[in-house]
């Protein structure tokens, strides 16, 4: 999944083009299976991966260079949350990557686009607008970056950075086949977030990996929703969710919805209530589990989160249908760790 003129990228490489390489210098056709069991098994950096000679390793190196360039990387005052913005090999374009650790797990969040086309009002990476797709070895190289940073295995992977998910779908598709047929990942600890690109919805019922799909809701009306989420014109909320049914029929597996509260624009009570009779009477299997995510701040929109107590009261309201509902919290403030975030503050500073 990368264009044709493009040299081939160290996570870029399929087995085929790794066997070929050495097969090409002459080395043993083991050398293959240990340089792939290196890379993914053992998730080590190829200098890192000893069985291999080092005049190999320099070789493989060089032939095979990462897809990624580190310009900025950043650590929250917790040391718990890590953002990276990276500048690409082929053409310099800018992504992000978050790596957000607790004592149970580690997760990668990952950018499957170079900006976003979705434009969707307060979030910093629709603000940008869309640069290009990221191809399966970018995608793929950022969780094994964040890996060899973490002192823990990265054990989730989200597809909740830069960019729509679904409008990739190619890339996005293959990078998940690899993280779980060569990382060892469930399907289930792999999320797949949209904003309710509604073809990519029902293609994802088809899969054979029952990924978990997170729906970017932020709204229980599609007039409201329509002015935070330019899509919700040609997909609006009951396409959604009946897609977002689909996935859930087909994986055995609960939704999550995503809502991002905004003070004086969606928070309200009578939000709330409008948004728990919407997915209290939601079929998914296991019923709605709505994600509640106050407003990080973006230059390029004026709305702020609201109070922690007017949060919970939306919490509260929402739930009384039966729907679960839970506040996510913020991670990285400090460090711009939301979407687009940092991005846009490097544009900003050399602009």
């Amino acid at each position: 999944m990368r264009p044709a003129d493009t040299p081939i990228t160290r996570y870029g490489a399929r087995r085929a083009d790794l066997e070929a390489i050495l097969g090409d210098w002459r080395e043993p056709r083991f050398r293959a299976e240990q340089v792939w069991a290196g890379l993914y098994g053992a998730r080590l950096p190829l200098d890192a991966i000893t069985t291999l000679p080092r005049p190999l390793r320099d070789a493989l190196a060089e032939t095979l260079p990462e897809a990624l360039h580190a310009a900025t990387v950043l650590t929250a005052a917790d040391e718990m949350t890590t953002k990276w913005l990276w500048r690409t090999r082929r053409d310099g374009t800018e992504v992000e990557t978050v790596l957000m650790r607790s004592e149970r797990r580690a997760t990668a969040c990952v950018s499957s686009q170079a900006g976003c086309a979705m434009g969707c009002t307060f979030c910093a990476t629709g603000q940008a607008g869309l640069d290009r797709h990221l191809d399966t070895g970018e995608i793929v190289e950022q969780v094994l970056r964040a890996q060899h940073a973490c002192p823990q295995r990265v054990s989730n992977v989200v597809f909740m950075g830069m960019g729509e998910p679904l409008a990739n779908y190619g890339p996005v598709w293959a990078a998940i086949e690899r993280l779980h047929g060569d990382l060892g990942l469930s399907a289930r600890q792999i999320t797949v977030s949209t904003v309710g690109v509604v073809p990519g919805m029902r293609r994802l019922a088809t899969e054979a990996l029952p990924v978990t799909l997170a729906v970017s809701l932020h709204a229980p009306d599609d007039a409201l929703r329509s002015t935070l989420v330019p899509l919700n014109h040609r997909y609006p909320i009951a396409e959604v969710l009946d897609a977002a049914a689909e996935v859930a029929a087909a994986n055995g597996r609960r939704v999550t919805f995503e809502y991002a509260v905004i003070h004086g624009v969606n928070d309200g009570l009578d939000h709330a209530g409008a948004l728990g009779a919407l997915l209290g009477a939601w079929p998914g299997v296991g019923g709605a589990h709505v994600n509640l995510i106050p407003l990080n701040p973006t230059t390029g929109f004026s709305g702020r989160a609201p109070s922690p107590a007017r949060v919970r009261a939306f919490a509260e309201r929402a739930a009384r249908p039966g729907v679960t509902v839970t506040v996510r919290r913020n991670r990285g403030v400090d460090i711009d760790a939301a979407c687009g975030q940092l991005r846009a503050r490097a544009r900003a500073e050399t602009g």
